[in-house]
C-alpha cells in the first residue's frame, strides 16, 4: 500500500466516526435532557470530549503525512501518537467527571425516573458504537496506526458506556432510580482504564519504545536470508505514527569491496520494504564478520 493510500484509509475511517459521533452527541444531549436521566446526558458530554478528540486525530493525520525535511528529518509520524497522548487525557477528564457526578448524585439521594426516549439512546449507541470499533480496529491494525487504534479503543469504550447505561436506565425506567446514577459510575472505572491503557501505549511510542519480539526475530530471518549477509549483529526498532523505523547492523566478509557491501545492503531494505509496508525507513551500518570491532554509542 502506497503512502497516500495509508493516510486516505485512516482519513476516511475517521471521517466516518467524526460524522457519526457529532450526530450521536445531539441525540443523546436531547434524549438524556428531554429523557430525564443522567447517565445518557452524561453519555452525551462524553461523545462532545469524543468530538475533539477525533478532530485533534485528524489535524495530526494531516500533519503526519509530510514528507520529513530540513527540521524533522525523520518525517512528522510522531504527530499520531501525540494525538493518541491527547485522546488518552480527554478519556481520563470524561471519566473523572462522569465518575463525580454520580457519586454526587447518589449521595444526595435524588432520583428520577427516565423517559423511553433514553433507554433508545442507550441501545442505539450500543450498535453504532461497536461497529465504529470494528471497523477503526481493522484499519488501525492493517495501517499500524496508533492514532487510529486509540480512536477505536474510544469507540469501544463508548460502547461499553451504553451498556452500562442502558441497564441504569432500564432499571431505573421501570422504579430502581439509583440504578441511573450508579451505572453511569460503574461505567466511569471502564473509561479511566481504557484511558490509562491508551496513555501507556502512546508514551511508549513517544519514548522510543522497543518493537516488538516477534517483529524483531522476523527482521532478523528475512535479512539473514539474503545471500553473503553473514550475521546480523544488532537490530532496533521504533515507531514513527504509522510506519516503523529500523537500525539494522549486518556482518559481511571483511574482504568485500564497499560497492558490494553497499547493493547487498540495498537488496536488504527492499526485501525489508517488500514484506512490511508498515517500516518507513531502513538504516544499515555494516561490520567485518568475525573479527574484533567496537561500536561506538553514547546511550
Amino acid at each position: 500500500m502506497q503512502r497516500n493510500e495509508r493516510f486516505d484509509s485512516a482519513d476516511r475511517i475517521i471521517k466516518i466516526g467524526f460524522w457519526v459521533n457529532a450526530i450521536l452527541m445531539v441525540f443523546k444531549l436531547s434524549a438524556g435532557y428531554w429523557g430525564r436521566s443522567d447517565a445518557v446526558f452524561a453519555d452525551g458530554i462524553e461523545s462532545a470530549c469524543d468530538f475533539v478528540a477525533i478532530f485533534a486525530t485528524m489535524m495530526a493525520l494531516k500533519l503526519g503525512r509530510q514528507p520529513f525535511d530540513a527540521n524533522h528529518p525523520y518525517g512528522h509520524g510522531r504527530a499520531e501518537s501525540l494525538a493518541a497522548l491527547l485522546i488518552s487525557l480527554v478519556i481520563f477528564v470524561t471519566g473523572g467527571w462522569i465518575l463525580f457526578e454520580s457519586v454526587v448524585t447518589i449521595m444526595a439521594g435524588v432520583f428520577r425516573t427516565p423517559g423511553w426516549i433514553a433507554v433508545v439512546a442507550a441501545f442505539i449507541t450500543i450498535i453504532i458504537k461497536e461497529w465504529l470499533h470494528r471497523i477503526s480496529r481493522k484499519t488501525g491494525e492493517k495501517l499500524e496506526s496508533p492514532a487510529l487504534l486509540a480512536i477505536a479503543k474510544d469507540h469501544r469504550k463508548d460502547a461499553i458506556t451504553s451498556v452500562a447505561t442502558l441497564i441504569g436506565v432500564a432499571g431505573a425506567f421501570f422504579g430502581l432510580g439509583i440504578m441511573d446514577p450508579l451505572a453511569a459510575g460503574l461505567t466511569s472505572l471502564f473509561i479511566l482504564h481504557i484511558g490509562y491503557q491508551t496513555f501507556m501505549e502512546a508514551a511508549h511510542d513517544l519514548m522510543d519504545g522497543s518493537a516488538p519480539a516477534d517483529f524483531i526475530d522476523a527482521l532478523q530471518q528475512l535479512a539473514e536470508s539474503v545471500e553473503r549477509v553473514e550475521h546480523v549483529h544488532e537490530i532496533r526498532a521504533r515507531r514513527s505514527g504509522q510506519y516503523m523505523i529500523v537500525d539494522l547492523k549486518l556482518e559481511m566478509d571483511p574482504e568485500m569491496t564497499v560497492k558490494q557491501s553497499h547493493d547487498i545492503a540495498t537488496e536488504v531494505k527492499k526485501l525489508i520494504f517488500d514484506h512490511y509496508p508498515g517500516v518507513g525507513d531502513v538504516m544499515i551500518h555494516i561490520n567485518p564478520h568475525e573479527e574484533e570491532h567496537e561500536d561506538l554509542i553514547r546511550l
